[in-house]
């Protein structure tokens, strides 16, 4: 059981966390959430489509102008409470590496902290048990937050991703966060070449194993369009293909751009996997 703010998800219910940009250099949508309206209207269209967790970011993963943590809290804190008030049953999601930031998410409303940089910031798991708020646990390689990976290489990608999100997951556990509150991510893209995240994801079985929650961002990166050589605009069939196999190895929840064909292809599979009946059932009845 995986429970986040007021919402509890069963074993084999797959989750969607729909990402917002609060930053006017997304890799993805180029600043298209960067105002509170269109913010707004990307968070209603994705509750509508089947977002359960909407996750706000104020930095953009890769390099770029620096942005401090006041800059950080400026974006997002004043939107995470107007979500918050908005749409009282979703789970707000930040993605944060930041302590200061978390905790100030926290206080506006967040029921979750996506610490993308595998705890570069040891205190941002401290200010998740402190609030009572979820965190989730990711593998970085070690890397620093907003640099790109540069000749990485591991003996076992798969044996140090489990080193590093268990380890910070137990941690997370002493500290006082809630067992059911935490998640462990994989990572892809960070601290990672193509190779990596290819065999992260054909290994996901061994995270899932864990009996821990698994969460995937998956939506649109790099390793997609490297595999396919497609540009930022043309991955959504490749980051659908992964998707739907990193639903078969069991992961949970999907952090995504595109939620209605994410919906979609994880209702598909869990129907083929036996956890969900089809919508209507009229074939061969009449």
């Amino acid at each position: 059981m995986l429970r986040l703010g007021n919402r509890e998800f069963g074993a084999h219910e797959p989750v969607i966390m729909a990402i917002v940009n609060r930053t006017p250099d997304s890799f993805y949508d180029q600043g298209a959430t960067f105002r509170d309206e269109p913010a707004l209207a990307r968070v209603e269209r994705a509750v509508a489509d089947g977002a359960a967790i909407i996750d706000i970011g104020g930095v953009k993963a890769g390099p770029g102008e620096e942005v401090t943590a006041e800059e950080e809290a400026r974006r997002t804190v004043g939107f995470v409470a107007e979500v918050r008030k908005r749409f009282p049953d979703v789970v707000i999601s930040v993605d944060t590496w930041r302590h200061e930031v978390g905790e100030a998410v926290c206080e506006a409303g967040a029921d979750l902290l996506n610490d993308a940089w595998g705890g570069v910031d040891p205190r941002l798991a401290e200010v998740a048990a402190r609030y009572d708020v979820g965190l989730v646990c990711t593998h970085a390689g070690g890397a620093e937050p907003r640099t790109r990976p540069h000749r990485v290489t591991y003996d076992d990608v798969m044996a140090d991703i489990l080193r590093v999100t268990l380890g910070l997951a137990e941690r997370a556990v002493e500290l006082g966060v809630r067992r059911d509150a935490i998640l462990i991510d994989p990572g892809h893209d960070f601290g990672k070449n193509t190779r990596h995240s290819l065999e992260a994801t054909r290994r996901l079985g061994e995270m899932t194993a864990t009996c821990w929650p698994v969460l995937v961002s998956l939506s649109n990166k790099d390793f997609v369009g490297e595999t396919l050589d497609r540009p930022v605009k043309e991955r959504v069939l490749g980051t659908l293909a992964t998707t739907a196999v990193s639903a078969w190895l069991g992961a949970q929840v999907y952090r995504v751009h595109e939620v209605a064909e994410t919906r979609q292809v994880l209702d598909m599979v869990a129907s083929i996997a036996g956890h969900r009946p089809p919508a209507v059932a009229r074939r061969g009845l009449a």
